[in-house]
């Protein structure tokens, strides 16, 4: 009920600015009987969802949008069998799913959208204010499972409270670049704790439990501040400032991709316009931090121009800075780590 209902407020606030004259109108044409599917991070969800209801509103017979969330990797799945048109995905695409995309003919745009912190979430009652990212990969590493349990284990203040985990499943890209950044070996978890991979499973969680804790996308935690308690990080909280400077350790750029042989239907073309040119604005109104305007404007080259290929090479980085990334050439053939 409460994802229908910040869906609907979504849609409502959306449709207000379109009225006004806030949103870039796309060019008008297509029909009703035309579709796009989006499916993936769950992360990228809300903005994908935004720039859809925005399409959608400010269109004259323009196409039908369908959003899912499987997922990162879920979502790749789908894409690289040509099912959907565009991935979200909050990481880069891996080595496999490269592998997966040229086996079955599937070529694509790599368009990162805006900036994430992924934002370690307590119960509102929890006495931590701040984890260090030491007692964080205490806290998760595989070494933790069935052996650290209680939060007095990883700092004695803050009192005997059984640990209750939750956070994205192993589909997740968010469980990737976490489990990277924070454990040091991608895919590096304990198991003992409750996954999801709809994000707002796991506000339910740790809102629901005195001694829970979770991660996922700011946007989330910025949707839910009444419900759960965000940790700083070394000392550095989560915000918009943090994230877009880099100084929050689990800042990183989230991505969608567009299928390239179906940008050559109008109806994707213009969809993948609209999403370029909206994703600044948008990405601030759900919670994430838009790219320099600089970066929209070679983005937008890049989805007009179909430049095919990876920045990445097959590897997500810890770190990375926008402007080094879209300066890299792209490749369809993976890198050596």
């Amino acid at each position: 009920m409460q994802k229908l209902l910040a869906r609907t407020a979504m849609a409502a606030a959306l449709i207000a600015l379109a009225a006004c004259g806030g949103e870039p109108q796309a060019p008008a044409g297509g029909s009703s009987s035309e579709s796009v599917q989006i499916d993936g991070s769950s992360t990228v969800f809300p903005l994908s969802e935004a720039v859809a209801e925005a399409f959608t509103t400010t269109q004259t017979g323009g196409a039908r949008i369908t959003v899912g969330e499987s997922g990162t990797g879920g979502g790749f799945r789908k894409f690289c069998r040509g099912e959907t048109q565009v991935q979200g995905a909050s990481r880069p695409i891996s080595t496999e799913e490269m592998a997966a995309c040229a086996a079955a003919g599937v070529t694509y745009v790599e368009v990162p959208v805006a900036f994430d912190g992924i934002s370690v979430v307590v119960h509102p009652s929890n006495p931590a204010t701040n984890i260090t990212m030491a007692q964080l990969r205490r806290m998760w590493e595989p070494a933790a499972e069935r052996t650290v349990t209680n939060w007095r284990q990883l700092n004695p203040a803050w009192g005997s409270l059984d640990l209750q985990l939750f956070g994205p499943g192993t589909a997740s890209g968010t469980f990737d670049y976490f489990t990277q950044a924070v454990t040091g070996t991608e895919g590096s978890s304990r198991t003992d704790y409750t996954p999801s991979e709809d994000d707002n499973v796991i506000v339910q969680g740790v809102s629901g439990n005195p001694g829970g804790v979770g991660y996922f996308g700011y946007a989330y935690f910025e949707q839910n501040q009444q419900r759960v308690k965000a940790l700083s990080l070394d000392g550095v909280a989560p915000n918009p400032e943090t994230i877009a400077n880099g100084s929050y350790p689990l800042a990183r750029p989230i991505f969608v991709y567009f299928n390239a042989e179906s940008l050559r239907r109008p109806q994707v073309r213009r969809f993948a316009a609209y999403y370029v040119a909206s994703a600044g604005r948008l990405a601030q109104q759900v919670g994430y931090v838009g790219l320099p305007e600089a970066a929209y404007a070679t983005l937008t080259e890049r989805v007009n121009t179909m430049q095919i290929g990876t920045a990445f090479g097959g590897h997500q980085e810890i770190g990375v800075n926008i402007t080094e990334v879209l300066a890299r050439p792209l490749s369809t053939e993976a890198t050596a780590e």
